[in-house]
């Protein structure tokens, strides 16, 4: 049989015996009858072929072939291969000429053995990988078929018994948005610090989960401390999501990314300016003249959708405000393009924000003229039925003139090519930002335009007017905040002190106080807006209403709180009394005893007070209750109150006298713990023009209607430890009291407000 026909026939025995691996690109066809004849045993290249070049090969003319003859190296020539090819697998035609002098081997033996040598070790370590390869296959499959067990029988952690589950409730829903928001951000971030490492692009390809799976994964109806449907709130989307952390969260891994967004915020900031015109068709006056009403028809053939077409069942929220402000235009930018300090300037407007990637660097050192940057943030209302807005925007600024700048926000999260879009997503900020303009006095004319698109299903209907009007998030919220925060700095930074802050406390110990109440004020925020700031758990209660949202934490290590449960409890309800008339009402110290319980039956008395504004309800006082029994010192009350066109607020927290004596002092705050309460008043919806501006941004008149609003929304949340002990679980009886003085309170406020 000539050298080609063996080495055919070995060929085919070895594809059926799965040995394919020891055929190399060079295999040495002399070696074929050796493997054959050893059962396709490889013996570390020990047998070698004797005479392998065709000379040696002689062919009987008479008869038929010789058979071949072998040779199997002497253990001393394998022990010499074998030690030679650890060091050198690959020898050159110097050292295989060195090996086969020394071993008495021709080069052309030494040549075929490492070649078979290496051929014999890639099949082991294939063989190696082949059985870990298989092993962990079988381990992914047993772990997918426990979990296919598991999501079909699911079971309740603390008890070990079925799980019934329940349904996800329109505010869970949000929250589970805002987390996956979160992941995708998360996702984009490790994108980018791969790109850095690996110096190419790497993108995600997972792909978007459906609603249905959200459904079928989660066990909201297990209880927890002995209550059913306990779900978690996830702390931030942004402490989490967003993150809000500086540096990149987007994933702009190719360069049209980066165009396209600079694109996206010149667009929007040209849609900005055409909309804060004077005289722009785009805006029409309302029936009575006094606001300006979103013509919708003529945005829609003015402008191409910027950022793709309005999602299904999304409802438009338009307003433009315009308003004197006590500040100069290059101020207020600074402020906005900086995420703390715009996030100072309207407290009760933003959660949470951060600047998370600088795209533009301004185009002037000590300016913001041309600066882009993409930002994250958490808008809220001060009412438990209207769930936080999360977005993530571009935001761009620009100087037009000497005097005029422009700031334009426009939300990310789109369609566009190139732009991954949120299938979860319920709010979309269009392009909405201000023009400002310097005036006389250091004082600055604003023009605020809002302009956003978002999901009406899952607000309250009883606060979907205070939207529509835009007196929820809308540009009269804004310029009404922005008017009475500039005018408290003006007030707080002035050289005199009116008559009323003359109560002896030093500029340091003033300054102090000033700080507990904007963190008292904050914290209050938080807790009724159940926004990303803290860590909730809420709770649903059979005896507490659905319009009640109680939620619950526990503090182990802020000295900002004192340590324990905390049990928080809010509401929002309409009364038949007008704005100013409850404000006046609810800060009045004389009737406290009226609804407050901590006013122990008597008025308070009003131990200092710091203005924060011209109007006299806007200040931070310091109260005294009336002393139990001739050994109790009283009880000290901060309190901070502020009341503009668009809401007002009265918060308050007890103290303790020495710790209160302390920040009078000019001590630290931030050990001092509190836990706010207090009371939210905003607009119901229906103005001085006598009607209501629906969604679609259109005025719809109502009979009877009045030039004055009869009615008012009024949000009460309480801040309450109900057990010292953080590892403590919480009562029934605990959940039902703090309920019991909620809506007591309303009573009480509701009779005495109508009696007066």
């Amino acid at each position: 049989m000539s050298v080609d026909k063996e080495a055919s026939f070995f060929i085919k025995n070895a594809m059926d015996a799965g040995e394919m691996g020891l055929i190399g690109e060079q295999f040495d066809p002399s070696v074929v009858g050796r493997i054959r004849e050893e059962e396709f045993e490889s013996r570390s290249g020990s047998d070698n072929v004797e005479g392998a070049s065709g000379d040696d090969q002689e062919a009987n003319e008479d008869g038929p072939p010789r058979k071949k003859k072998y040779h199997r190296h002497t253990p001393h020539q394998i022990q010499e291969l074998e030690s030679f090819f650890k060091e050198c697998p690959h020898p050159d035609e110097k050292q295989r000429s060195e090996l086969s002098r020394r071993l008495g081997l021709e080069s052309k033996q030494i040549k075929f053995w490492f070649q078979n040598r290496r051929t014999q070790m890639k099949t082991q370590m294939e063989r190696h990988e082949n059985i870990i390869l298989r092993q962990e296959h079988d381990k992914l499959r047993a772990e997918n078929e426990m979990l296919k067990d598991a999501m079909k029988n699911p079971t309740c952690n603390n008890c070990g018994g079925p799980a019934v589950p329940g349904s996800v409730s329109n505010y869970e829903l949000q929250q589970l948005r805002i987390e996956n928001a979160r992941l995708k951000d998360e996702l984009g971030r490790i994108c980018i610090l791969a790109n850095k490492f690996l110096g190419r692009p790497l993108t995600s390809s997972a792909g978007p989960i459906s609603p249905q799976g959200v459904n079928s994964s989660l066990e909201l109806g297990v209880g927890r401390n002995g209550f059913g449907g306990v779900a978690n709130i996830p702390g931030s989307m942004m402490q989490t999501s967003l993150e809000f952390v500086e540096g990149p969260v987007m994933s702009l891994t190719m360069p049209h990314d980066r165009n396209m967004l600079i694109d996206l915020a010149l667009t929007a900031m040209d849609e900005l300016i055409k909309m804060a015109e004077a005289d722009s068709p785009l805006w029409i006056k309302s029936l009575d003249g006094g606001r300006d009403v979103f013509n919708q028809e003529e945005y829609m053939r003015t402008f191409s959708p910027c950022i793709g077409m309005k999602p299904n069942g999304f409802v438009t929220e338009a307003s433009r405000e315009m308003g004197m402000v006590i500040i100069n235009s290059s101020a207020l930018v600074e402020t906005m393009m900086d995420a703390n300090r715009w996030a100072e300037m309207f407290p009760c407007m933003i959660a949470r924000s951060a600047t998370t990637d600088v795209l533009l660097s301004p185009s002037v050192t000590g300016t913001k003229n041309g600066a882009l940057q993409v930002m994250v943030a958490e808008f809220q209302v001060l009412s438990p039925l209207v769930p936080v807005r999360q977005a993530k925007f571009l935001r761009f600024c620009k100087q037009h003139i000497e005097g005029v700048w422009a700031v334009v926000d426009v939300s990310i999260d789109t369609n566009r090519e190139g732009l991954s879009a949120d299938p979860f997503q319920t709010y979309r900020r269009l392009p909405s930002g201000f023009v400002v303009q310097d005036v006389p006095n250091n004082y600055s004319k604003v023009t605020w335009i809002e302009h956003a698109e978002y999901d009406e299903s899952i607000v309250h209907h009883l606060c979907r007017p205070l939207l529509s009007s835009g007196m929820g998030f809308g540009a009269p919220k804004w310029v009404a905040t922005l008017q009475r925060q500039c005018e408290c700095l003006a007030v707080l930074m002035s050289s005199t002190m009116t008559v009323q802050d003359q109560s002896g406390i030093s500029p340091i110990g003033r300054k102090s106080m000033l700080k507990l109440a904007q963190r008292m004020t904050y914290n209050f925020c938080s807790g009724v807006c159940a926004s990303s700031v803290r860590k909730w758990d809420k709770l649903c209660v059979g005896n507490v209403g659905e319009d009640v949202r109680v939620l619950t934490r526990k503090n182990v290590n802020d000295p900002g709180e004192p340590p324990g449960v905390v049990l928080c409890a809010a509401t929002t309800v309409w009364l038949p009394m007008t704005r100013q008339r409850l404000f006046d009402f609810m800060r009045d110290e004389r009737m406290r005893s009226e609804w407050d319980i901590l006013s122990n039956g008597g008025p308070l008395q009003e131990m200092v007070h710091i203005a924060k504004g011209q109007a006299p309800g806007n200040c931070v006082s310091l109260l005294r209750a009336g002393a139990m029994n001739a050994n109790d010192s009283g009880m000290l009350i901060l309190q901070e109150t502020w009341n503009d066109s668009s809401g007002s607020l009265v918060v308050y927290a007890p103290v303790d006298v020495p710790s209160m004596s302390m920040v009078m002092n000019g001590g630290d705050s931030t050990c001092v713990a509190l836990l706010p309460s207090g009371f939210a008043i905003l607009p119901d919806g229906y103005f001085g023009h006598g009607g209501l501006i629906n969604s679609n941004g259109t005025m719809v008149k109502t009979e009877g209607s009045s030039n004055e609003s009869g009615g008012c929304l009024l949000t009460v949340g309480f801040q309450i430890l109900v057990n010292s002990l953080p590892t403590a679980k919480l009562t029934v009886e605990s959940v039902e009291t703090v309920n019991n003085l909620i809506s007591c309170t309303i009573q009480k406020i509701k009779a005495a407000v109508l009696e007066t």
